[in-house]
């Protein structure tokens, strides 16, 4: 008999097991009439063993059924949502490994309760067919959650960008030249990069680069500013010196077809990240901004500037620094992409310290609070795009309070035109959640000039009546109070 793969080994498990309890029998009895020794039958039900023939002929005659009808791939109703689930590939898929969970411990749980869990399967399954939800929406949100559990910070990571700084000769000063990255690609990792290798192919031009792994050419979009060419080179590096096999060859990734794949594009970008911006004077820079009694953007933004960053580079650099290094563990992160022709305000990033936040993605297709800092900046950027006036960068402090709640949140945000995606505008936020601690830190925290607002999660789930940004009406709001009026009446009704 050809040797089973997992899935069949578990499935084949849960069928014994759900078969032996079926006819009352103890591990022990059954021991007894199939002479197959306890633990032998409770690694089969585990998933772990898958026996021989006339193991399998004694083991049907002890359970009662045919040889045919045990050894059938054909399911009971209630183990078949269990089958769906491991045939759909998500329990090898999922990175277990990572959070310390064991597969034969997830196959235990099933085992345990089949037909409830089974129900559960059932519902995921459905959710996931209706809303499109695919196995890369598993994989991203999967990286986000070890990104959180980790504070988002790699001691391993920096140790390595350090090491390549050492080995290759790396200046201190920065910003690092893109020639030197671009020249140790070509002469140590054997690249041959093309300036303008994108220009030709119009469908591939919102994409920033392509790597063909077979010529290790490296294709770029002639429209990058010079620190999106620089971070591509940190990040090719990082593929390089990491020694990382499975990687996706553009420059974001459009569909995750493995976790591995996924995870590694978040070291490479990390490593990238680290390499342009070093920890310890980053440390210093931003010590000296908090200690500031007044906000100051321009200071703010002068950090960025020293290290010839783009904004999403300097705030995965603060998502790295501020909860391992001034204790800001509470925080979240948000990148926003406003297309002002559809007047659309889209979250294609985010990242969630300590706990979800009040600002979050929100898939069910409702408007943002216009009042968000990440929004209103975004909106300003496009008005004064309109008066013909040329903005680079903007940033702005807010305030913000949470309508019905005690949290309130200090956002930092910084808005620019996409590059190199034309008629877009991006905006990226980090935001510290209010404590007497963040107040210690942050002198210029109760600086008047710092704009404060009391916002909510979306217009359709706010109750504000005098809200002039208001962008749709309350539906939630209205649905919620309709309900609780109906529930009103029939108390009434029943007293």
């Amino acid at each position: 008999m050809s040797a089973k793969t997992q899935n069949e080994r578990i499935l084949f498990g849960l069928k014994v097991k759900q078969l032996r309890q079926g006819r009352g029998l103890s591990f022990s009895d059954l021991s007894q009439s199939s002479h197959l020794s306890v633990s032998y039958l409770n690694e089969i039900e585990k998933g772990k063993k898958y026996p021989k023939e006339d193991k399998l002929k004694a083991l049907a005659d002890a359970l009662g059924v045919g040889y045919e009808q045990l050894v059938s791939t054909e399911l009971s109703k209630s183990l078949a949502p269990v089958g769906e689930l491991l045939q759909s590939n998500f329990l090898n898929e999922l990175p277990l490994d990572l959070f310390g969970i064991e597969l034969s411990k997830v196959v235990e749980i099933i085992a345990n309760a089949p037909v409830r869990v089974g129900a559960f399967i059932s519902t995921l399954l459905e959710l996931s067919r209706n809303y499109a939800l695919k196995e890369e929406n598993f994989y991203f949100g999967a990286l986000r959650a070890y990104l959180e559990l980790h504070n988002n910070y790699f001691e391993e990571l920096e140790q390595a960008v350090e090491h390549f700084i050492r080995q290759h000769e790396v200046p201190a000063s920065r910003p690092i030249s893109s020639t030197l990255l671009k020249q140790i690609l070509e002469e140590r990792f054997g690249y041959e990069i093309v300036e303008d290798g994108l220009d030709a192919y119009p469908e591939l031009l919102k994409l920033r680069s392509v790597f063909l792994p077979k010529e290790k050419r490296l294709l770029l979009n002639s429209k990058l500013t010079p620190n999106q060419r620089a971070f591509q080179f940190g990040k090719e590096l990082g593929f390089g010196f990491l020694n990382i096999g499975e990687r996706a060859n553009t420059s974001s990734l459009l569909r995750g077809r493995a976790f591995e794949e996924v995870i590694n594009h978040s070291k490479a970008i990390y490593f990238s990240v680290a390499l342009h911006i070093p920890r310890d004077p980053f440390i210093q820079d931003m010590k000296a901004f908090f200690e500031k009694e007044r906000w100051d953007g321009e200071a703010f933004l002068a950090i960025m500037k020293k290290y010839d960053a783009t904004p999403e580079m300097f705030y995965h650099r603060l998502t790295n620094i501020l909860p391992r290094f001034f204790g800001m563990n509470k925080l979240f992160f948000l990148r926003f992409i406003h297309d002002p022709e559809k007047d659309t305000f889209e979250i294609d990033k985010e990242l969630h310290l300590s706990r979800r936040h009040h600002p979050h993605g929100n898939a069910l297709f409702e408007h943002y609070c216009r009042r968000w800092v990440s929004l209103s900046l975004l909106q300003d950027l496009h008005n004064m795009q309109q008066e013909g006036k040329y903005v680079d960068t903007f940033v702005r402090a807010q305030r913000s309070r949470y309508i019905g709640t005690d949290d309130e949140y200090l956002c930092l945000t910084i808005a620019r035109p996409a590059y190199p995606t034309p008629n877009r505008n991006v905006s990226v936020t980090i935001g510290l959640l209010m404590s007497d601690e963040l107040r210690e830190q942050v002198a210029f925290y109760e600086d008047p000039a710092i704009q404060y607002r009391e916002v909510n999660n979306t217009c359709e789930r706010c109750s504000i009546t005098d809200c002039r940004e208001r962008a749709a009406p309350p539906a939630v709001v209205n649905k919620r109070e309709e309900w609780k009026r109906i529930q009103e009446r029939l108390e009434e009704l029943n007293q």
